[in-house]
């Protein structure tokens, strides 16, 4: 494949749309599409990829959709409907067609139901308040991840993960369990594989690897493994605050080069700036987590990233939500083991979530 579309959410008005040539190594902005302010969390249809979601991450947080026109642009909003709270931070749909919107700035979120036509929103979910911890901590769910007949919320301010399940007609859901997670380590981001939970953390920017607990009543899950995605030689006055988590399984495809799974972990310097940029920390799963390799992307604050799709997932695209470095497109390497950087574009300065377009 040469051509890919990427289409790019952030904190503005707009959703900008990539094209991306493999073989050129060039990355160009084929426009921006208007949209409810701070789209900052953008999401496609399990099964239309046609049909784009958005947050409005803002104090009366929304959710948003458009449809994707062949060109790569969006068509206005089809439909906003309230996400119950104060900045959304993460919207992902779930297999039965609801789309599940965490509130960070107000500790509850929603799973709003669509009509037939997924571009519509049917009003009145409940929204779903989770547990407080103890003060002075609050709740700030900061995703969401459907396992199995459950949706996964990492709550970054408790602590811990809630363990949804639904309770009545579509929309309704309560929290049947927890899993805990290191106090003070503020769980971000989520990747679950078979039965074994991975989690980023903000605070304590590390990564852990537990097994669910087949009982949702069981809230202690013992960490198999817990390890700092924090790289080397950072100057005096950073201050690191982790952010984003991918899985890349071992592709089926014969031949390929990609024949082992990793996980790649963002970190976020918010304080004195790494003149080498932002890094991308490389874990391998197998026998065991570990850490593989750093490498330093140039970006400032990596919030967003996301993998190309397909087989091989041969692309990473990231970009800072500070800064001016704009976005860059990654290659992945040695079978995944390391990633090298193909393409830049700086026309827009900084984006916070992303898509791949499949052809």
């Amino acid at each position: 494949m040469v051509n890919f579309t990427i289409l790019a959410g952030g904190y503005s008005s707009a959703v900008v749309t990539y094209l991306f040539n493999s073989d050129a190594g060039a990355l160009s902005v084929v426009g921006q599409s208007p949209t409810g302010t701070n789209p900052s969390w953008i999401a496609l249809h399990p099964t239309n990829q046609s049909i784009l979601y958005a947050t409005n991450e803002n104090t009366e947080g929304g959710l948003q959709s458009f449809v994707i026109k062949d060109d790569g642009l969006l068509t206005d909003a089809l439909a906003t409907v309230s996400s119950g709270g104060n900045g959304p931070a993460f919207a992902i749909p779930l297999s039965t067609g609801e789309l599940a919107g965490m509130n960070f700035g107000s500790g509850n979120g929603v799973i709003v139901p669509t009509e037939e036509d997924p571009t519509q929103f049917v009003s009145g979910a409940p929204v779903i308040t989770f547990p407080a911890p103890p003060a002075p901590a609050v709740s700030h769910p900061h995703m969401a991840l459907e396992v199995g007949s459950e949706v996964f919320v990492p709550d970054l301010g408790a602590d811990t993960i809630h363990r949804l399940v639904r309770d009545g007609p579509a929309g309704n859901f309560k929290v049947q369990g927890e899993i805990e997670q290191p106090a003070g380590s503020g769980p971000r981001h989520i990747v679950v594989r078979g039965d074994q939970l991975y989690t980023i953390h903000e605070l304590a920017s590390t990564l852990t690897q537990q097994t669910i607990p087949a009982d949702p009543s069981v809230p202690s899950a013992p960490l198999a493994a817990n390890l700092s995605i924090v790289p080397p030689g950072l100057p005096a006055g950073a201050s690191m605050a982790a952010a984003e988590l991918l899985l890349a399984e071992a592709s089926p495809a014969p031949g390929s080069n990609f024949t082992q799974a990793f996980l790649y972990a963002s970190n976020r310097n918010v304080g004195a700036q790494d003149p080498r940029g932002d890094a991308i920390a490389i874990f391998a799963l197998e026998p065991q987590l570990a850490l593989v390799k750093h490498v330093f992307t140039g970006l400032d604050q990596i919030r967003g990233m996301q993998l190309s799709g397909g087989p091989e997932n041969e692309y990473i695209v990231a970009a800072g939500v500070a800064g001016s470095a704009g976005t860059v497109v990654l290659r992945r390497t040695n079978g995944g083991a390391d990633l090298e950087i193909v393409a830049t574009n700086t026309d827009v300065p900084t984006r916070s979530s992303f898509v791949w377009l499949s052809d």
